[in-house]
């Protein structure tokens, strides 16, 4: 079992290294007079698993088996604009959730344009 201890001893410490703030919050990129600054939401996950056998007769099946593995993601949420102006922090929104929130102003019609056609079929019935 020391074997499998130390593949997550190891796992953790890989994750130890990417998880800083320099992670969350990116350099600073200047253009002008303008600096940016990305902010970033990062998400991780690990698993280990392990186990030993004994076989009644000695073979080399024998022993102690295991595994370790993590992912990892990171995706932008917001830029701090620094400018002659002030700060101010711009929320960077996801083509998902621009797609969503798009179709959540559509639904409403939607519904509306199907309720008129479905009205029209009962009437030409």
């Amino acid at each position: 079992m020391e074997d499998v201890e130390n593949m997550v001893r190891t796992t953790i410490s890989q994750i130890e290294k990417v998880l800083s703030s320099k992670t969350v919050v990116g350099e600073a990129i200047t253009v002008g007079e303008t600096t940016l600054i990305p902010l970033l939401s990062m998400g991780f996950g690990f698993g280990a698993a392990g186990g030993a056998a004994k076989n009644e007769v000695k073979q080399s099946g024998d022993g102690l088996k295991g595994g370790a593995g993590g992912a990892g993601g990171m995706r932008p949420i917001a830029i701090i604009v620094i400018d002659k102006e002030g700060v101010r922090i711009e929320p960077i929104k996801s083509s998902v959730a621009a797609a969503i929130e798009k179709l959540g102003e559509k639904v409403p019609g939607v519904v509306e344009k199907i309720a008129e056609r479905w009205g029209e079929r009962k009437k030409e019935q």
